[in-house]
């Protein structure tokens, strides 16, 4: 059953990087078990190319075969889990994307259901989570799709959106000429060498396009966003942001003129939302933390002041 699900993940999601992320394992040992299955059935399953992995015709055989044993398998194991829920008490697995929202929505969600056991699941991969939500791992998933770079969403799920366009800000040294300004212009930072993380699904395709648009082509270094802060600060790079960002000391987070970089915030879970409250709640809950952050976010509530919105006075 490990092999069949781990043949499934990597024709879904497209590639062995993206599969072994969402069946939380390593590319390496994901590589190895795909190596060790088609010697098994003696043949290649997926050609691999710069796009990704494709099935090959072997490969859409077993697939057929093995996509009903899987739905079947999963079908029987949330039987089982809802049997197990009925009789221990109530669950609830969210999952989300990054985000300062999170801490406050299972704050708000552990007063709602002080019975429940709510757990967290985060990723920087958005499509990830929404699989998990198909899957049964996860009850709902909050995650942001980057303007221009569609994610896939999967078919039955619905979409609580929170907010249609949030401005991605940038993040520089105090120290960085266009820090004295209000609005940062992208030509502003044409010479400077940006940070961006790869794995975040949509981000490098989001910016190749802001860039294109401005005119620049900037120095591109690949890292974690989570471990930027000390390049940030020493004026070794600049980055993207969240417009909620807690600017630390010796940084600066300013938003782009015209807002060329923008994401879509919204909540996903199954029509039959979760056993333990309505999906209507569980939105709720999250609107009301991310309003707290947002209007408790210096720079963001500049911008929303200047933008008459989208969002009503915050808490």
């Amino acid at each position: 059953m490990r092999h069949l699900r781990a043949v499934c993940a990597i024709a879904d999601s497209g590639s062995v990087r993206k599969a072994a992320r969402q069946l939380g394992m390593t590319q390496p040992s994901l590589t190895t078990q795909l190596h060790r299955i088609e010697k098994a059935l003696g043949g290649q399953l997926f050609f691999r190319e710069a796009s990704g992995s494709r099935p090959t015709p072997l490969g859409y055989s077993v697939l057929c075969r093995a996509r009903p044993i899987v739905a079947e398998m999963r079908a029987l194991v949330e039987e089982i889990a809802t049997v197990s829920v009925r009789e221990k008490g109530a669950r609830l697995h969210i999952g989300s994307t990054n985000s300062r929202a999170v801490a406050g929505w299972l704050r708000r969600l552990r007063v709602r259901l002080p019975e429940t056991d709510t757990t967290i699941r985060t990723d920087v991969s958005a499509n990830a989570l929404l699989q998990m939500v198909v899957m049964g791992q996860l009850d709902v998933a909050f995650v942001h799709e980057v303007e221009g770079a569609p994610l896939r969403v999967p078919e039955g799920l619905v979409e609580h959106e929170l907010i249609a366009r949030e401005p991605q800000f940038i993040a520089m040294s105090d120290s960085h000429p266009a820090a004295a300004r209000t609005v940062v212009r992208v030509q502003d930072l044409a010479d400077d060498q940006w940070m961006v993380d790869p794995t975040v699904d949509g981000e490098w395709a989001g910016l190749r396009r802001v860039w294109a648009a401005a005119g620049v082509k900037p120095r591109v270094v690949h890292g974690d966003y989570l471990t930027a802060v000390d390049l940030v600060t020493a004026g070794e790079v600049v980055t993207p942001c969240q417009p909620t960002a807690r600017p630390r000391q010796g940084m600066a987070i300013r938003p782009l003129h015209g807002d060329p970089l923008a994401v879509r915030l919204f909540m996903a879970c199954r029509p039959d939302g979760s056993p333990a409250a309505p999906a209507d709640a569980l939105f709720a809950d999250l609107t009301s933390s991310y309003m707290e952050i947002a209007w408790s976010s210096a720079a963001y509530r500049d911008w929303l002041v200047r933008h008459d919105g989208p969002l009503p006075v915050g808490i």
